[in-house]
């Protein structure tokens, strides 16, 4: 008995299942469809092309906006670069200047100085060798 009644529960659960299965037919309508999905697809397909074309005008548009500007930093760049070697060329210049003038009367005095302890060399023996000592004579 037992066996008899899960033989009839299976074959309930089985002839249950099998009458869900329903075969759907394709049909004009679906094709239908179909054909409308695809179209839509092609003229997404076409926006998506279209909008391509456009980023890549935009990035040849940035592009070229970007290459001017590096244009006119290296130009700035070079320019700023060429005025701060003129200012420490011209520092140096100043340098050498000042102290050319700066010496020149130091020169004279030390010459006059000189001059004078040659003239008293020639009357003092011990000046007159000091000075070849230092071969200033």
């Amino acid at each position: 008995m037992k066996r008899l009644l899960i033989l009839i529960t299976f074959m309930v659960i089985v002839v249950g299942l099998k009458s869900q299965q329903v075969e759907v037919p394709y049909t004009l309508a679906d094709r239908d469809r179909l054909i409308q999905v695809e179209a839509k697809v092609d003229a997404l397909n076409l926006r998506i092309d279209q909008l391509d074309k456009r980023i890549d005008q935009v990035e040849q548009g940035l592009n070229n906006r970007i290459d001017r500007l590096e244009d006119k930093f290296d130009t700035y760049f070079t320019w700023g670069f060429g005025l701060v070697l003129g200012a420490i060329f011209a520092l140096f210049g100043f340098i050498i200047y000042d102290r050319r003038t700066t010496l020149a009367p130091v020169k004279r005095e030390q010459d006059k100085i000189l001059e004078a302890l040659r003239t008293l060399g020639k009357d003092d023996i011990k000046l007159q060798e000091a000075l070849k000592k230092v071969a200033l004579w």
